[in-house]
């Protein structure tokens, strides 16, 4: 890699750090490349990226940035994976760890907020964006079908007086 490819991607990692709101730092020794391209899938379907950098190359991108407490993490054949949502990354990242022992996540950070891998699972035990916003979206809605209820309540059991009334009529 020439000068000018490093100059690019640290400026690339750099702008990555600077934007994203999580990122996860993971060993992958030992995985297979089929293993990597089901890791980098699983990301990108849930509005993740996986990247594998130099350490020394990604240590000088962290420089100035809020995720600058992973710097220490950065030792071995380590990959960095960052989302916009918070819980999309970890949340990959922690479940495929459970299914192939070779990815070992180190810890990460959200915001300046530095993790330890119990972080990062803990993290990705909560539920993403779009669960709370279909969440949220099914509150605002249980009270109005609350209030059509109660309003049609005292109505329905008006016809269930008068049909009782009528069935007393019929049989007398």
């Amino acid at each position: 890699m020439d000068r000018a490819a490093k100059r690019e991607l640290v400026s690339t990692l750099n702008g990555v750090f600077s934007t994203t709101s999580v990122v996860v730092v993971a060993h992958y020794a030992g995985l297979t490349v089929a293993d990597m391209q089901k890791l980098r899938t699983q990301m990108k379907q849930a509005g993740a990226t996986v990247k594998v950098a130099k350490n020394r190359l990604a240590k000088i991108a962290l420089e100035g940035t809020d995720v600058a407490s992973i710097a220490g993490l950065l030792k071995g054949p380590t990959l960095i994976a960052y989302s916009s949502d918070p819980v999309a990354a970890p949340k990959v990242a922690v479940e495929f760890a459970k299914g192939n022992e070779k990815l070992v996540i180190l810890g990460g950070a959200m915001g300046a907020t530095a993790l330890n891998a119990d972080g990062v699972k803990a993290l990705a035990s909560l539920p993403s964006l779009d669960e709370l916003r279909a969440k949220l979206v099914g509150l605002i809605q249980a009270p109005a079908t609350k209030v059509a209820q109660v309003v049609n309540a005292p109505a329905a059991k008006l016809a269930r007086v008068f049909g009782a009334y009528a069935k007393t009529g019929e049989a007398a």
